[in-house]
């Protein structure tokens, strides 16, 4: 998608992209990737979150005590993180909240952050082109042993979702189309107003990728994992059964990162590291 096309996309969309997290599927997603980050970061660190829309996980970020600078491609979805920011009285630990694109981070001088989140940018680039350049702009403003986090979309999560959608199945009858998402990740889609291009990747491509910017890998997780089409079950578990929710909710974070499942996870969490010099 060009810039404008992912502007144009997420137009009208901010309300729903803020209470996405909050959905059966998103809540599991929002509890693994945050589990993964308090994980790793180290305290008072200073963020880039870029792509980070309404700023749901830049909040929670700044809630934990980090400093973050949130950028999207979307002014209107930071005029929402603003608000939101705002009612949650974390201004103070917000270092700015900017317009940008993953691909240009010039803005930012060399070894600016401790850690760099991108969970949206890498399935919105189908050109490799780009994805090189936000590989290689995260990893030169990031500090020497800074932690990047980045998520992607597997090929089969485009596949189940076009299987899913009636006005969409007829691509699975087109070879062509086929054939350019299972072996170069691209999606297209001509139905309007829907996800219209995209990259999805094969798990096993993403340490190789990164390496060669820089990074060490560290950790891969399916966001949703085990958990992949039960969230709605695991939502109605949470006022039933609390406690049994919660030790689901530790089941998915502990099976996350099996190999086995990765491809069929509705998002890809990578946990990458630059070395320390």
């Amino acid at each position: 998608m060009s810039r404008d096309e992912v502007k144009t996309y997420y137009k009208g969309m901010g309300e729903r992209e803020w209470l996405r997290l909050t959905s059966a599927e998103g809540e599991v997603e929002f509890e693994v990737t945050t589990r993964a980050l308090k994980s790793f970061l180290r305290p008072g660190s200073a963020i880039l979150d870029i792509g980070g829309g309404p700023g749901r996980y830049a909040i929670w970020l700044a809630g934990q005590g980090h400093t973050v600078t949130l950028a999207d491609l979307s002014g209107e979805l930071l005029e929402i993180a603003r608000t939101k920011i705002n009612e949650a009285g974390l201004t103070e630990k917000f270092s700015d909240i900017v317009e940008a694109d993953a691909t240009d981070l010039s803005r930012w001088p060399d070894a600016s952050f401790n850690a760099v989140l991108s969970l949206g940018p890498f399935y919105h680039l189908p050109d490799a082109s780009d994805r090189e350049k936000a590989a290689s702009e995260i990893v030169r403003v990031l500090k020497p042993g800074g932690l990047a986090f980045v998520a992607f979309m597997p090929v089969y999560t485009f596949l189940r979702r076009t299987l899913a959608l009636p006005d969409e199945r007829h691509h699975l009858t087109q070879p062509g189309w086929l054939n350019q998402l299972l072996e170069n990740g691209h999606f297209t889609n001509e139905v309007p107003g829907r996800f219209n291009q995209g990259f999805g990747v094969h798990p096993f491509d993403i340490f190789p990728f990164f390496q060669r910017f820089g990074l060490t890998g560290l950790n891969l997780l399916g966001t949703d994992g085990i958990a992949a089409g039960l969230q709605d079950t695991l939502l109605d578990l949470k006022t039933a059964d609390p406690t049994t929710y919660q030790a689901a909710l530790d089941l998915v974070f502990q099976t996350a990162g099996d190999p086995s499942i990765l491809g069929m996870s509705g998002h890809l969490l990578y946990t990458g590291h630059k070395a320390e010099s």
